[in-house]
């Protein structure tokens, strides 16, 4: 009963859940989707003085633009793109990671969206990350990845 009563509050405020404490959905929705991208095969294909290509960054493309939002592009290794992400700086990283990434506690995951296999043939399932705490972001971004047929 008193979840129910405070839902109706929370409701009653004008409250929407889930949230974005830093509206990460809010700035990038008719605005800018900052992407930071690491090279990783067919996953992303970072090239010199030119926007990544590949599986991954043409998905980044559709989401943004479902969002109206423009793709501003950073490249860098993991470490740097999730430390970028951490700070503020970034709304996503791509780079063909695996639910198994050792960032899970840094960053926020999507849910597998589609699956790949490894160099040893093992089958693996492909996340995206995003800023911690970022619920509203993450759940349109999972939305879109997994569309209304599952995961693509």
């Amino acid at each position: 009963m008193v979840c129910g009563l405070s839902m109706l509050l929370l409701t009653g405020c004008g409250a929407t859940i889930p949230t974005d404490p830093d509206g990460t959905l809010g700035r990038a929705s008719g605005g800018t989707l900052r992407v930071g991208a690491t090279e990783n095969g067919t996953w992303v294909d970072v090239r010199e003085g030119a926007d990544p290509v590949g599986t991954e960054p043409e998905l980044v493309r559709s989401f943004a633009s479902n969002l109206g939002a423009e793709v501003e592009w950073s490249t860098g290794s993991e470490e740097a793109l999730v430390g970028d992400l951490e700070e503020g700086d970034l709304d996503l990283v791509i780079g063909g990671l695996t639910a198994e990434t050792p960032w899970s506690e840094k960053a926020g995951t999507t849910r597998p969206y589609t699956t790949g296999s490894d160099e040893g043939g093992a089958t693996v399932e492909h996340v995206m990350l995003v800023p911690r705490g970022e619920n509203r972001f993450l759940l349109e971004l999972d939305a879109f990845l997994l569309g209304a047929d599952g995961p693509r």
